[in-house]
């Protein structure tokens, strides 16, 4: 691209203006799509501040690079291989149309490129013959390693009753163990709790009965006598 082009499409960008219709965001069913103003009181027809711009030859881009692409080609819309006749590569830049199916884009996409056009929507397109037979000979080692499985599942099923057996010894074992210590640790106790009573009952009886015969010694000479000199107890 020359660099005159280039400053000419710069140019272009920075005196563009995106001219929005009058009203368009007070209403929702207008939208900002370009509409003449044609109100007799119009606003925005009358050229007042802050109502928009309205479209004007001031506006317009350089004449030498109007309605070019902004890669520097001027574009041509194309369906057929016979419309490439006649497009120079160094002005020319080729859009293949949306109606082209994917069989007749790869011919359209690979002609152009062949004849040097650059194509602004080129798409890879992958052809559906060549993942038919990868397919089928994917589902052949399928079947084939179906078939070594099935004694290994059987195996397994083997295995499996046997886990269980050993699993079911194991917790029997575990559970003999426990109760054997459970038992003498119980017994243990017991005699330590019978010991300790009769260490604690022996000296009780011996300080109990001190006080007792001193308290009867204390008692006799209490005893009342009547006027007659005779004691009540005799």
């Amino acid at each position: 691209m020359a660099t005159e082009v280039k400053r000419l499409i710069r140019v272009r960008t920075d005196k563009g203006a995106s001219f929005k219709r009058d009203g368009f965001g007070k209403k929702r069913q207008l939208s900002d799509s370009w509409r003449k103003p044609r109100g007799q009181h119009n606003k925005q027809r009358e050229h007042k501040k802050a109502k928009g711009a309205l479209p004007q030859p001031g506006y317009g881009s350089p004449v030498a690079v109007r309605g070019m692409h902004p890669s520097g080609f001027f574009e041509a819309l194309v369906s057929t291989i016979k419309e490439l006749e006649g497009l120079d590569p160094k002005t020319h830049a080729v859009r293949i149309s949306a109606t082209v199916g994917d069989k007749k884009r790869v011919a359209l996409q690979e002609a152009a490129l062949g004849k040097g056009l650059k194509v602004l929507n080129a798409r890879a397109v992958k052809a559906p013959a060549k993942k038919a037979p990868a397919k089928k000979e994917a589902a052949k080692p399928e079947s084939s390693q179906k078939n070594k499985t099935k004694p290994a599942a059987s195996q397994k099923k083997s295995a499996a009753p046997a886990k269980k057996e050993a699993a079911k010894e194991k917790p029997a074992a575990k559970t003999e163990e426990k109760k054997a210590p459970a038992k003498k640790a119980a017994a243990k106790p017991k005699t330590e709790s019978a010991e300790k009573p009769v260490e604690k009952k022996a000296p009780v009886k011996k300080t109990a009965a001190k006080p007792k015969a001193e308290s009867d010694e204390k008692k006799a000479p209490a005893k009342k006598t009547t006027k007659s000199g005779v004691k009540k107890n005799e």
